[in-house]
Protein backbone atom coordinates (compact mmCIF):
# COMPACT_ATOMS: atom_id res chain seq x y z
CA UNK A 1 0.00 0.00 0.00
CA UNK A 2 1.32 3.48 -0.91
CA UNK A 3 2.11 6.35 2.09
CA UNK A 4 -0.55 9.05 2.35
CA UNK A 5 0.94 12.15 1.55
CA UNK A 6 1.67 14.36 4.60
CA UNK A 7 0.80 17.85 4.31
CA UNK A 8 1.92 20.70 7.32
CA UNK A 9 -0.79 23.46 7.47
CA UNK A 10 0.15 26.63 9.15
CA UNK A 11 -2.32 28.90 9.84
CA UNK A 12 -3.39 31.11 13.19
CA UNK A 13 -6.99 31.00 12.59
CA UNK A 14 -8.08 27.84 14.21
CA UNK A 15 -11.54 27.85 12.16
CA UNK A 16 -9.84 27.98 8.88
CA UNK A 17 -7.08 25.45 9.81
CA UNK A 18 -9.58 23.11 11.09
CA UNK A 19 -11.64 23.57 7.85
CA UNK A 20 -8.22 22.90 5.72
CA UNK A 21 -7.60 19.61 7.84
CA UNK A 22 -10.83 18.50 6.85
CA UNK A 23 -10.85 19.03 3.42
CA UNK A 24 -7.57 17.54 2.94
CA UNK A 25 -8.75 14.27 5.67
CA UNK A 26 -11.94 13.59 3.52
CA UNK A 27 -9.45 13.87 0.19
CA UNK A 28 -6.89 10.97 2.14
CA UNK A 29 -4.12 12.98 2.90
CA UNK A 30 -2.75 12.94 6.31
CA UNK A 31 -2.28 16.57 7.63
CA UNK A 32 0.16 18.37 10.67
CA UNK A 33 -1.01 21.50 11.76
CA UNK A 34 0.47 24.69 13.58
CA UNK A 35 -0.99 27.81 14.51
CA UNK A 36 1.73 30.29 12.95
CA UNK A 37 6.10 29.33 12.13
CA UNK A 38 7.22 28.79 15.36
CA UNK A 39 4.94 25.94 15.82
CA UNK A 40 5.76 25.12 12.62
CA UNK A 41 9.58 24.55 12.52
CA UNK A 42 8.81 22.53 16.17
CA UNK A 43 6.24 20.22 14.41
CA UNK A 44 9.37 19.78 11.40
CA UNK A 45 11.57 19.19 13.80
CA UNK A 46 9.59 16.72 15.78
CA UNK A 47 9.14 14.14 12.30
CA UNK A 48 11.32 11.91 11.30
CA UNK A 49 10.74 12.56 7.77
CA UNK A 50 9.58 15.72 6.07
CA UNK A 51 6.26 16.73 4.58
CA UNK A 52 5.53 16.32 1.64
CA UNK A 53 4.03 19.52 1.29
CA UNK A 54 3.13 23.07 3.37
CA UNK A 55 0.59 25.44 2.92
CA UNK A 56 1.01 28.43 5.21
CA UNK A 57 -0.74 31.32 5.75
CA UNK A 58 1.58 35.06 5.78
CA UNK A 59 -0.13 36.72 8.28
CA UNK A 60 0.53 35.09 11.66
CA UNK A 61 1.65 36.13 15.59
CA UNK A 62 5.24 35.34 16.22
CA UNK A 63 6.73 34.45 13.48
CA UNK A 64 4.94 35.19 9.87
CA UNK A 65 4.59 33.12 6.83
CA UNK A 66 7.64 34.95 5.13
CA UNK A 67 9.76 34.47 8.24
CA UNK A 68 8.69 30.98 8.66
CA UNK A 69 9.33 30.08 4.57
CA UNK A 70 12.80 31.45 5.41
CA UNK A 71 13.97 29.36 7.91
CA UNK A 72 12.52 26.69 6.34
CA UNK A 73 14.40 26.85 2.93
CA UNK A 74 17.28 27.36 5.59
CA UNK A 75 17.66 24.36 6.62
CA UNK A 76 18.91 21.03 3.88
CA UNK A 77 16.77 18.79 5.21
CA UNK A 78 13.52 20.79 4.49
CA UNK A 79 14.91 22.40 1.22
CA UNK A 80 12.92 20.92 -1.45
CA UNK A 81 8.98 20.95 0.66
CA UNK A 82 7.01 22.65 -1.89
CA UNK A 83 5.49 25.86 -0.47
CA UNK A 84 1.78 27.02 -0.96
CA UNK A 85 0.72 30.61 0.51
CA UNK A 86 -2.46 31.63 1.58
CA UNK A 87 -2.89 35.22 1.22
CA UNK A 88 -5.99 37.76 1.57
CA UNK A 89 -8.02 38.48 -1.62
CA UNK A 90 -6.47 41.28 -3.49
CA UNK A 91 -2.67 41.67 -1.45
CA UNK A 92 -1.03 41.65 -4.44
CA UNK A 93 2.53 42.57 -2.53
CA UNK A 94 2.28 39.38 -0.55
CA UNK A 95 2.00 37.39 -4.48
CA UNK A 96 4.89 39.01 -5.34
CA UNK A 97 7.27 38.83 -2.45
CA UNK A 98 6.59 35.55 -1.89
CA UNK A 99 7.43 34.74 -5.37
CA UNK A 100 10.72 36.39 -5.61
CA UNK A 101 11.37 34.16 -2.28
CA UNK A 102 10.69 31.07 -4.52
CA UNK A 103 7.26 29.88 -3.03
CA UNK A 104 5.77 27.15 -5.31
CA UNK A 105 2.08 29.00 -5.83
CA UNK A 106 -0.14 31.04 -3.34
CA UNK A 107 -4.29 30.27 -2.80
CA UNK A 108 -6.06 33.23 -2.11
CA UNK A 109 -8.52 33.62 0.29
CA UNK A 110 -11.31 33.36 0.71
CA UNK A 111 -11.46 29.57 -1.48
CA UNK A 112 -13.01 26.75 -1.92
CA UNK A 113 -12.62 23.50 -1.48
CA UNK A 114 -11.48 22.37 -4.88
CA UNK A 115 -9.13 25.01 -5.53
CA UNK A 116 -6.99 24.09 -3.00
CA UNK A 117 -7.03 21.20 -3.70
CA UNK A 118 -6.01 21.47 -7.37
CA UNK A 119 -3.36 23.23 -6.25
CA UNK A 120 -2.24 20.90 -3.22
CA UNK A 121 -2.41 18.30 -6.06
CA UNK A 122 -0.48 19.67 -8.62
CA UNK A 123 2.54 20.74 -6.07
CA UNK A 124 2.42 16.88 -5.32
CA UNK A 125 2.35 15.78 -8.46
CA UNK A 126 5.52 17.89 -9.56
CA UNK A 127 7.37 16.70 -6.17
CA UNK A 128 6.90 13.09 -7.25
CA UNK A 129 8.09 13.91 -10.98
CA UNK A 130 11.13 15.67 -9.96
CA UNK A 131 11.88 12.60 -6.94
CA UNK A 132 11.41 10.50 -9.63
CA UNK A 133 13.57 12.22 -12.18
CA UNK A 134 16.21 12.46 -9.04
CA UNK A 135 16.17 8.64 -8.28
CA UNK A 136 17.08 8.12 -11.78
CA UNK A 137 19.75 10.73 -11.86
CA UNK A 138 21.03 9.04 -8.83
CA UNK A 139 20.78 5.52 -10.44
CA UNK A 140 22.16 6.22 -13.50
CA UNK A 141 25.58 7.97 -11.74
CA UNK A 142 25.72 4.76 -9.58
CA UNK A 143 25.10 2.55 -12.82
CA UNK A 144 28.12 4.57 -14.67
CA UNK A 145 29.90 4.41 -11.69
CA UNK A 146 30.08 1.04 -10.83
CA UNK A 147 31.06 0.45 -14.83
CA UNK A 148 33.96 2.83 -14.33
CA UNK A 149 34.92 0.45 -11.36
CA UNK A 150 34.78 -2.91 -13.04
CA UNK A 151 36.26 -1.41 -16.30
CA UNK A 152 38.97 1.01 -15.17
CA UNK A 153 40.07 0.13 -11.49
CA UNK A 154 40.05 -3.48 -12.26
CA UNK A 155 42.53 -3.37 -15.46
CA UNK A 156 45.31 -1.01 -13.79
CA UNK A 157 44.95 -2.86 -10.21
CA UNK A 158 45.80 -6.07 -12.17
CA UNK A 159 48.73 -4.56 -13.21
CA UNK A 160 49.95 -2.94 -10.29
CA UNK A 161 48.92 -6.48 -8.47
CA UNK A 162 50.26 -8.85 -10.98
CA UNK A 163 54.05 -7.29 -11.63
CA UNK A 164 53.95 -6.97 -7.46
CA UNK A 165 53.47 -10.66 -6.89
CA UNK A 166 55.94 -11.46 -9.20
CA UNK A 167 58.31 -9.26 -8.25
CA UNK A 168 57.96 -10.29 -4.42
CA UNK A 169 57.99 -14.54 -5.91
CA UNK A 170 60.67 -14.02 -8.64
CA UNK A 171 62.95 -11.49 -8.22
CA UNK A 172 65.89 -13.61 -7.46
CA UNK A 173 65.68 -15.03 -10.81
CA UNK A 174 64.66 -12.07 -12.30
CA UNK A 175 67.20 -10.74 -14.60
CA UNK A 176 67.69 -6.37 -14.88
CA UNK A 177 65.68 -6.76 -18.32
CA UNK A 178 63.02 -8.66 -16.89
CA UNK A 179 62.99 -6.34 -13.37
CA UNK A 180 62.97 -3.07 -15.60
CA UNK A 181 59.82 -4.45 -17.17
CA UNK A 182 58.04 -5.83 -14.57
CA UNK A 183 58.90 -1.82 -12.98
CA UNK A 184 57.22 -0.97 -16.10
CA UNK A 185 53.98 -2.51 -15.97
CA UNK A 186 53.70 -1.54 -12.03
CA UNK A 187 54.68 2.35 -13.12
CA UNK A 188 51.83 1.85 -15.83
CA UNK A 189 49.42 0.64 -13.56
CA UNK A 190 50.23 3.71 -10.84
CA UNK A 191 50.13 6.24 -13.02
CA UNK A 192 46.47 4.58 -15.20
CA UNK A 193 44.88 4.76 -11.60
CA UNK A 194 46.64 8.45 -10.49
CA UNK A 195 45.18 9.46 -13.32
CA UNK A 196 41.92 8.81 -12.36
CA UNK A 197 41.55 9.98 -9.05
CA UNK A 198 43.24 13.48 -10.42
CA UNK A 199 40.78 13.87 -13.23
CA UNK A 200 37.85 12.54 -10.30
CA UNK A 201 38.99 15.12 -8.35
CA UNK A 202 39.44 18.44 -11.14
CA UNK A 203 35.92 17.23 -12.04
CA UNK A 204 35.00 18.08 -8.49
CA UNK A 205 36.52 21.35 -8.41
CA UNK A 206 35.16 22.17 -11.84
CA UNK A 207 31.29 21.18 -10.59
CA UNK A 208 31.61 22.52 -7.46
CA UNK A 209 32.49 26.13 -8.43
CA UNK A 210 36.44 26.03 -6.89
CA UNK A 211 38.43 25.74 -9.90
CA UNK A 212 37.35 29.60 -10.37
CA UNK A 213 38.37 30.77 -7.32
CA UNK A 214 41.84 28.44 -8.07
CA UNK A 215 42.13 30.43 -11.73
CA UNK A 216 41.58 33.64 -10.19
CA UNK A 217 44.49 33.74 -8.15
CA UNK A 218 46.74 31.19 -10.35
CA UNK A 219 46.20 32.40 -13.66
CA UNK A 220 48.64 34.09 -15.95
CA UNK A 221 49.74 35.11 -18.94
CA UNK A 222 51.14 32.40 -21.30
CA UNK A 223 52.80 32.58 -24.56
CA UNK A 224 55.35 29.67 -24.40
CA UNK A 225 53.26 27.42 -26.12
CA UNK A 226 56.13 25.01 -27.88
CA UNK A 227 56.86 24.30 -24.02
CA UNK A 228 53.37 23.61 -23.08
CA UNK A 229 52.80 21.13 -26.22
CA UNK A 230 56.10 19.96 -25.48
CA UNK A 231 55.25 18.93 -21.84
CA UNK A 232 51.84 16.90 -22.88
CA UNK A 233 53.82 15.14 -25.40
CA UNK A 234 56.56 13.68 -22.94
CA UNK A 235 53.76 12.59 -20.41
CA UNK A 236 52.42 10.68 -23.29
CA UNK A 237 55.24 9.67 -25.15
CA UNK A 238 55.48 5.81 -23.84
CA UNK A 239 51.58 5.53 -24.08
CA UNK A 240 52.24 6.30 -27.07
CA UNK A 241 55.36 4.20 -28.34
CA UNK A 242 52.90 1.31 -26.13
CA UNK A 243 50.16 1.82 -29.05
CA UNK A 244 51.96 2.70 -31.69
CA UNK A 245 50.99 6.16 -32.30
CA UNK A 246 53.34 9.07 -33.25
CA UNK A 247 53.15 11.98 -31.82
CA UNK A 248 53.86 15.48 -33.42
CA UNK A 249 53.81 19.25 -33.07
CA UNK A 250 52.99 21.97 -34.54
CA UNK A 251 53.49 25.49 -33.22
CA UNK A 252 53.31 28.78 -35.30
CA UNK A 253 55.62 31.49 -34.46
CA UNK A 254 54.99 34.53 -32.21
CA UNK A 255 51.66 33.61 -31.30
CA UNK A 256 50.01 36.34 -28.40
CA UNK A 257 49.38 35.19 -24.27
CA UNK A 258 46.51 34.33 -22.92
CA UNK A 259 45.20 34.81 -19.86
CA UNK A 260 45.56 31.02 -18.61
CA UNK A 261 46.07 28.28 -15.71
CA UNK A 262 48.86 26.15 -16.53
CA UNK A 263 47.77 23.50 -14.26
CA UNK A 264 44.15 23.23 -15.59
CA UNK A 265 45.60 23.89 -19.64
CA UNK A 266 47.91 21.42 -19.16
CA UNK A 267 44.96 19.28 -18.31
CA UNK A 268 42.65 19.60 -20.47
CA UNK A 269 45.43 18.84 -23.12
CA UNK A 270 46.53 15.93 -21.24
CA UNK A 271 42.97 14.73 -21.93
CA UNK A 272 42.65 15.66 -25.09
CA UNK A 273 45.85 13.95 -26.32
CA UNK A 274 45.20 10.66 -24.19
CA UNK A 275 41.44 10.25 -26.20
CA UNK A 276 43.42 10.37 -29.59
CA UNK A 277 46.13 8.72 -28.81
CA UNK A 278 43.91 5.81 -27.04
CA UNK A 279 41.13 6.05 -30.47
CA UNK A 280 43.94 5.51 -32.85
CA UNK A 281 43.74 1.93 -33.77
CA UNK A 282 44.92 2.09 -36.97
CA UNK A 283 48.80 1.12 -38.00
CA UNK A 284 51.28 4.24 -38.12
CA UNK A 285 48.41 6.55 -36.52
CA UNK A 286 49.40 10.17 -35.79
CA UNK A 287 48.42 12.67 -33.27
CA UNK A 288 49.48 16.02 -33.87
CA UNK A 289 49.12 19.12 -31.52
CA UNK A 290 49.08 22.23 -32.81
CA UNK A 291 49.33 26.03 -31.54
CA UNK A 292 47.72 28.53 -33.80
CA UNK A 293 45.78 32.16 -33.58
CA UNK A 294 42.89 33.38 -35.78
CA UNK A 295 41.75 37.03 -34.99
CA UNK A 296 41.09 36.74 -31.40
CA UNK A 297 41.63 34.21 -30.07
CA UNK A 298 45.07 31.24 -29.92
CA UNK A 299 43.78 27.84 -30.92
CA UNK A 300 45.29 24.44 -29.18
CA UNK A 301 44.29 21.38 -31.32
CA UNK A 302 44.71 18.04 -30.92
CA UNK A 303 44.28 16.14 -34.30
CA UNK A 304 44.02 12.27 -34.24
CA UNK A 305 43.01 9.64 -37.65
CA UNK A 306 41.12 7.37 -35.13
CA UNK A 307 37.64 6.23 -34.67
CA UNK A 308 36.08 9.59 -34.72
CA UNK A 309 32.70 10.57 -33.26
CA UNK A 310 29.34 9.66 -34.69
CA UNK A 311 27.23 12.69 -35.49
CA UNK A 312 24.57 11.74 -33.09
CA UNK A 313 26.66 11.33 -30.00
CA UNK A 314 28.58 14.78 -30.39
CA UNK A 315 25.89 16.63 -27.89
CA UNK A 316 26.57 13.95 -25.10
CA UNK A 317 30.53 12.97 -25.01
CA UNK A 318 30.91 15.83 -22.83
CA UNK A 319 28.50 15.31 -20.07
CA UNK A 320 30.30 13.50 -17.51
CA UNK A 321 31.09 10.25 -17.05
CA UNK A 322 29.47 9.57 -20.78
CA UNK A 323 31.30 7.10 -23.21
CA UNK A 324 30.72 5.79 -26.21
CA UNK A 325 29.89 2.29 -26.16
CA UNK A 326 31.73 1.34 -23.52
CA UNK A 327 30.92 -1.75 -23.66
CA UNK A 328 32.64 -2.78 -26.97
CA UNK A 329 35.39 -0.71 -26.67
CA UNK A 330 37.70 -1.66 -22.92
CA UNK A 331 39.95 0.54 -23.76
CA UNK A 332 37.61 3.70 -22.62
CA UNK A 333 38.50 5.84 -20.04
CA UNK A 334 36.29 6.96 -16.81
CA UNK A 335 34.53 9.45 -18.92
CA UNK A 336 35.94 12.55 -16.86
CA UNK A 337 38.30 13.67 -19.49
CA UNK A 338 35.84 15.24 -22.22
CA UNK A 339 33.74 16.99 -19.30
CA UNK A 340 37.44 18.40 -17.87
CA UNK A 341 38.32 19.60 -20.96
CA UNK A 342 34.85 21.48 -21.57
CA UNK A 343 35.07 23.08 -17.69
CA UNK A 344 38.87 24.27 -18.59
CA UNK A 345 37.74 25.78 -21.59
CA UNK A 346 34.97 27.47 -19.85
CA UNK A 347 36.64 28.75 -17.03
CA UNK A 348 39.42 30.33 -19.61
CA UNK A 349 36.56 32.16 -21.16
CA UNK A 350 37.06 30.18 -24.37
CA UNK A 351 34.91 27.62 -26.59
CA UNK A 352 35.59 24.36 -28.03
CA UNK A 353 34.76 22.56 -31.51
CA UNK A 354 35.17 19.20 -32.54
CA UNK A 355 35.24 18.54 -36.28
CA UNK A 356 34.93 14.51 -36.65
CA UNK A 357 34.35 11.75 -39.09
CA UNK A 358 33.90 8.20 -38.34
CA UNK A 359 36.54 5.68 -39.48
CA UNK A 360 38.48 8.77 -40.62
CA UNK A 361 39.17 11.04 -37.53
CA UNK A 362 38.82 14.16 -35.05
CA UNK A 363 40.14 17.68 -34.35
CA UNK A 364 39.21 18.87 -31.02
CA UNK A 365 40.77 22.33 -30.82
CA UNK A 366 40.58 24.79 -28.02
CA UNK A 367 39.72 28.49 -28.66
CA UNK A 368 40.92 30.73 -26.26
CA UNK A 369 41.20 34.28 -26.18
CA UNK A 370 44.11 36.42 -26.83
CA UNK A 371 45.07 38.12 -23.27
CA UNK A 372 44.47 42.02 -23.39
CA UNK A 373 46.75 44.65 -22.06
CA UNK A 374 46.43 47.26 -19.65
CA UNK A 375 45.04 49.79 -21.94
CA UNK A 376 42.21 47.13 -23.04
CA UNK A 377 44.18 46.08 -26.17
CA UNK A 378 44.96 42.72 -27.52
CA UNK A 379 48.61 42.01 -27.08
Amino acid sequence: MSRKPVILVVEDDLHLMEGIRDILEINDYNVLTATNGVAGLEVLQAQDRPPDLIVSDIMMPRMDGYEFFHEVRRRERWIAIPFIFLTAKGERDDIKRGKSMGAEDYVVKPFDADELLVAVSAKLKRRKQLDALWEDEVSDIKHKIMTIINHELRTPLTYVVAYADMLHRDADDLSVDDMRAFLRGLNTGANRLRRMVENFILLVEMQTGEATQTFTWRSGHISNYLALVSTVVAQHQDFADERGVKLETAVDDALPPIRADHEYLNAALDCLVDNAIKFSDKPDSVVTLRAYCDQSHVCLAVIDHGRGVPENELDNIFKPFYQINREKHEDQGAGAGLAIVDGVTRLHGGSISLESTVGVGSTFTLHLPIALSDNGQMR
